[in-house]
């Protein structure tokens, strides 16, 4: 992760936070997306959660859904995105699988919530500590064969993986860490190869970031 990425995705969101919208309107801007997420963790890392549970909400999605954001995450139990931003119903559309990778049917949910709902930000979501980031690591180094479907799993990070290790020096929990890294980027760039996705970015009407959570509560912005 870049810190220079994350200071100017940060002037970013503090510029559109002055102009955000109420919930629900549209359109809205990457900018303002982000910023709604970077308050959101703030609020949720001083226990101020207040998402918007109400029955009004439920009624008004009824009609339609405008969810500002696109979260590829992990499945992991701990990290449930609209908590750790604060949201509430029809904020997020959320595509969860172990090691926030994506395949063809992850790619086409992006797909459908970027071409039929217009959502102008997909935040690529990893986190500390994750544990399919790590079985992946310890196939490879300790020949550690996982069983069932896991191993389709697995192979989805061994790219990144294997690309760490090729000139990583440091303890295993660094590298688990470096690896995480890495894939939070792969998979930035896997979902680039599609056209939809694509055309979005060069268009100037999508972004995509990449972003990790500390199991401590805090998320951290880096890179399109």
């Amino acid at each position: 992760m870049k810190r220079r990425h994350c200071l100017v995705l940060l002037m970013i969101a503090i510029m559109a936070a002055a102009t955000l919208p109420v919930h629900g309107e549209q359109p809205l801007t990457a900018g303002m997306s982000l910023a709604w997420l970077m308050e959101g963790n703030s609020r949720y890392l001083q226990g101020l959660n207040n998402p918007d549970l109400s029955p009004e909400r439920r009624e008004s999605l009824a009609v339609a859904q405008h969810p500002f954001a696109v979260i590829v995450g992990c499945s992991d139990s701990r990290i449930p995105p609209e908590h750790i931003f604060d949201q509430g119903l029809g904020d997020l559309f959320v595509i969860r699988l172990a090691g926030n990778v994506v395949d063809t049917l992850a790619l086409g949910s992006v797909e459908y919530a970027i071409a039929e709902l217009g959502v102008p930000l997909v935040v690529v979501l990893g986190h500390e500590g994750c544990g399919a980031v790590k079985a992946s690591v310890r196939s490879l180094l300790d020949e550690a064969e996982a069983g069932g479907h896991i191993a389709d799993l697995l192979d989805l990070i061994k790219p990144s993986a294997e690309s760490v290790l090729q000139s990583f020096a440091g303890t295993r929990a660094e590298l688990y860490e470096r690896v995480a890294d890495a894939n939070i980027t792969a998979v930035i760039g896997q979902l680039l190869q599609s056209e939809i996705i694509q055309q979005g970015a060069e268009e100037g009407v999508l972004s995509i970031v990449g972003a990790k959570y500390s199991l401590g509560g805090e998320v951290t912005f880096f890179g399109e």
